[in-house]
């Protein structure tokens, strides 16, 4: 599938969490500027709200407000003018924790820290179903001698309860629904993998695997290749940000292929579809501060809020 990018936006600190607004905005984090963004259609980027930390995901609850997942901070360096994260917790970490953005005056509410004492460490990405709550990762975060394990949760957007449904997973990030809800896909960072497990009602997930998360791989990566965040397109294709070899993976429903879109970054991190047919796909590219839009072949699959 051949991609010719459109430069939307530059000159943002390691973008992330894209979503399209009817209103023909986008919205975004910068994990770097610790902000959430909206960038206008002729490429002008206004400040919604500074939560701190560092703004991971993002999207749209019911009520109309954004949800964002800060995963506590980031330290960050430039290599060959490329802006990449350090893989050390930083000393100015602040804690992982779930929050709501008014979008209209900017005020930041902090929904959860923990799930049942169990501090929050490194949120990652989220996705809300049809009934209105939330599903997001929790990533972790690496110091000099260990590192956190990373699980999925489930949680409802009034900050009051909060279940750890799939736990331990290895570095999971992107989080999405298949089209009909009935699928829930987690790709894990390290192990280049996009993993799927049934979801049997809010919050439940089947388990048809044997051991350890009990997921169902739907497609992994060869060689060097990380898996960031993810979107589902229409006809239910996993699109993932990838990391190192930059682009899109696009893997069918079924896994029966999987596809490499190329990106002018090494680190792509997010995608989201926008337009009036949603077959516009604007696409993080963290490296070198850049949102980039590509025509997509499907429309995108419209999210619940």
């Amino acid at each position: 599938m051949a991609a010719e990018p459109t430069l939307i936006a530059s000159g943002l600190g390691f973008p992330e969490g894209p979503v399209w607004m009817p209103d023909g905005t986008l919205l975004c984090v910068e994990l770097q500027n610790r902000r959430v963004d909206r960038i206008h259609p002729d490429g002008r980027i206004e400040v919604v709200a500074e939560p701190g930390g560092s703004p991971n995901g993002l999207a749209i609850g019911p009520d109309g407000a954004a949800y964002v997942c800060n995963s506590g901070g980031w330290a960050f360096h430039e290599i060959m003018g490329v802006t990449v994260t350090d893989m050390l917790q930083p000393d100015d970490y602040s804690g992982g924790r779930i929050e709501r953005v008014d979008l209209d005056t900017g005020e930041v509410t902090v929904l959860y820290t923990d799930c049942d004492g169990n501090p929050l460490m490194g949120p990652n990405d989220l996705v809300f179903d049809a009934t209105g709550n939330l599903w997001f990762t929790d990533h972790g975060k690496i110091r000099a001698r260990e590192r956190d394990h990373g699980g999925v949760y489930y949680a409802t957007p009034d900050g009051s309860a909060i279940t750890e449904v799939i736990y331990p997973l290895e570095s999971p990030n992107g989080i999405g629904l298949s089209p009909d809800g009935s699928m829930l896909y987690v790709a894990e960072t390290h192990t280049g993998r996009v993993i799927q497990w049934p979801v049997e009602g809010p919050g439940v997930v089947g388990r048809p695997g044997l051991i350890g998360h009990r997921g169902e791989v739907l497609a992994g990566l060869p060689g060097m290749q990380l898996l960031d965040s993810l979107a589902v397109d229409s006809e239910g294709y996993v699109v993932v940000g990838t990391l190192v070899n930059g682009g899109l993976t696009v893997i069918a429903p079924d896994g029966s292929s999987v596809e490499h879109v190329p990106l002018p970054d090494l680190l792509v991190t997010n995608v989201c579809f926008g337009g009036d047919d949603l077959r516009t796909a604007y696409v993080t590219c963290s490296g070198t501060g850049t949102i980039h839009a590509i025509d997509w072949p499907r429309p995108g699959l419209r999210l619940n809020f």
